[in-house]
């Protein structure tokens, strides 16, 4: 989770403040799987576990040309400027060597 260092601080007296309860109902709030909808455009609501077989890419999508690799460790595909190591099913980019 990131933490947002400019918030204000919460002393030790404020912590101790906040009882079990407020603590649980603030986890179930969390917890509850509620999603916030845009008023405007409904239809663009991604839903967790949604089935999307039927959809098809908006993109189109180029194979790899002969001065690209595949890393092996994060699957990207760079251009050959990009790699550090290895060859073939072993090469690694810049990134992750």
């Amino acid at each position: 989770m990131a933490t947002d260092y400019d918030t204000p601080r919460k002393t030790d007296e404020e912590l101790h403040e906040e009882s079990i309860e407020e603590l649980k109902a603030k986890r179930a709030e969390i917890a509850s799987g509620q999603i916030d909808v845009d008023e405007e455009d409904p239809e663009n609501v991604e839903l967790p576990g949604a089935d999307l077989s039927g959809e098809e890419l908006a993109v189109r999508v180029v194979p790899r040309q002969e001065n690209e690799f595949t890393c092996s460790r994060c699957f990207l595909v760079h251009h050959h400027t990009q790699l550090a190591r290895g060859e073939g099913a072993k090469a690694l980019c810049k990134d992750c060597a």
